[in-house]
């Protein structure tokens, strides 16, 4: 009963949320929100594995994970799929914008780590992030 109560509470305050949230919502095809959201998630996996390796003083080391998996390396992950599964055509043009400025400040952050220093690579860092704050403080897909 308390696992239902709680479920339910849990429930209601996201559907209450949703109604106060300010971020403007973009409908997209369900495949293409599949997409995205499983293409968001390995974002955050990157990261996560980008900051353990320089906290570890892996900083070349978390470079290449930056180019790999965030930077221009790793754009165009959709493009054979249809239509209806790429998650790009569908969104805002300024959202679009800060996807693909995301993936340039990766490809920064990468060159800056590849040089070994690791207090630019630290001071480099926030740019890995903040399209993705701009992006989701903007955005929402429900």
């Amino acid at each position: 009963m308390k696992t239902i109560l709680i479920g339910a509470l849990a429930l209601l305050a996201g559907t209450l949320h949703a109604a106060d949230d300010g971020r403007q919502l973009v409908a997209m095809p369900a495949a293409a929100e599949a997409a995205l959201r499983v293409e968001m998630r390995a974002n955050l996996l990157a990261i996560n594995e980008i900051l353990g390796l320089v906290a570890a003083g892996k900083i070349t080391e978390a470079g290449e994970v930056a180019e790999k998996e965030l930077g221009h390396s790793a754009m165009g992950k959709h493009r054979s799929q249809p239509f209806d599964a790429r998650p790009g055509p569908h969104m805002p043009a300024a959202m679009h914008a800060i996807g693909m400025e995301g993936h340039q400040a990766a490809s920064d952050f990468a060159r800056v780590a590849a040089s070994g220093d690791r207090d630019k690579t630290i001071t480099a860092l926030p740019s890995l992030t903040s399209g993705c704050v701009a992006c989701h403080y903007a955005y929402r897909i429900r």
